[in-house]
């Protein structure tokens, strides 16, 4: 009989597996853009598991060009029906790399001017879990900014504005880029057929990111302006991306500060919006009327007006300066179960 010692039993788990690698889709609307994409696609790297082609019912029939002449085993060309615009297009190629498992959706315009070779600087800020949606920023070098357009400067600067007033996000710059990183995760969370389907896509979709206070970041880059022409009219849309603003707007005061939330800030904006109001109406009313029978406005008048004025001033500013401090800095996705379905915003 052997009386040695036993060994204890070891377990023979291997331990936890290792983390899955993220798989990283890139999603290209086609458009007119046969002189490109062929070169768009060739230059996308070997981090990317899947590439998307979406013909977006392209008159130059994009996705058989494509299918044609690109011999790259990632690419799908995917077909609509009807041109659904940008924005439809992108969600449709979001919709089936979600279907198909993939982690970070890049979304990259088949025109040229986004060099797929900066597309590890999109991901590596949601593979790192500190953003959840990253976009790019042509304005972010002097250097680029000093060979634009005035006219290009001026018209994103005012729909730069725009966007931080309705998306809540004070952080970021040029909302019409359209380089940009989501996680899927993140991407569940919003109502895909609600978003904006055409130019006002990437505005919208960051009003649709605020409501759900998801991390956002602005990623530099330099734009490749070659012989392509953007659609994009900037002076032209603004009355357009206006009311779509002033709609996202009213939503996201009613969403963050009244329905999920209620603090100093919501009374802040409410009375300070109503003295002033108050203020500019008596102001108005009483100078029109004095005008109109030669009076001259007494100084006790003058200061019931402008003190209203002032003071509702004031704390709309104070509201201003508690919107930014709450700029959305932590990631979401991170939290998510991998699992979600679209949410029923």
């Amino acid at each position: 009989m052997d009386n040695r010692p036993q060994e204890p039993l070891r377990s023979r788990s291997p331990g936890p597996p290792p983390p899955r690698v993220a798989r990283i889709a890139v999603v290209i609307p086609s458009y007119r853009v046969t002189a490109h994409i062929l070169d768009v696609l060739a230059r996308i790297g070997p981090e990317v598991a899947a590439i998307y082609v979406v013909d977006d019912r392209c008159p130059d029939r994009s996705g058989d060009f494509v299918q044609a002449h690109c011999a790259d085993a990632r690419v799908r060309v995917i077909r609509r029906q009807d041109n659904g615009g940008v924005g439809l297009a992108t969600i449709t190629g979001y919709r089936q790399a979600m279907a198909d498992g993939c982690d970070i959706l890049v979304k990259i315009d088949g025109d040229g001017q986004m060099d797929p070779r900066l597309l590890p600087r999109f991901v590596r800020p949601i593979l790192d879990g500190t953003a959840d949606y990253a976009k790019g920023n042509r304005f972010f070098n002097p250097e680029d900014v000093r060979s634009m357009p005035a006219v290009r400067l001026a018209g994103n600067a005012v729909l730069s504005f725009m966007t931080k007033l309705s998306s809540g996000y004070w952080n970021i710059f040029d909302p019409t880029n359209g380089y940009t990183a989501v996680h899927a995760r993140t991407l569940a969370q919003l109502p895909l057929e609600r978003i904006a389907p055409r130019y006002f896509f990437e505005s919208d979709l960051l009003f649709r990111l605020g409501t759900i206070r998801a991390a956002v970041i602005d990623i530099p880059m330099t734009a490749v302006y070659g012989e392509e022409r953007s659609h994009l009219r900037i002076f032209r849309v603004i009355p357009a991306f206006l009311a779509g603003h002033a709609r996202n707007f009213a939503k996201r005061i009613v969403y963050n500060y009244v329905l999920r939330d209620f603090s100093i800030a919501t009374l802040e904006l409410a009375f300070g919006a109503l003295i002033l109001v108050f203020g500019v109406i008596f102001g108005a009313w009483n100078w029109a009327i004095n005008a109109s029978r030669g009076i001259i406005t007494s100084s006790g008048t003058v200061m019931l007006s402008a003190l209203p004025i002032i003071a509702g001033l004031q704390m709309i500013l104070s509201f201003i300066n508690y919107d930014i401090l709450s700029v959305p800095r932590r990631a979401l996705h991170p939290f998510l179960s991998a699992g979600e379905d679209e949410g029923d915003r």
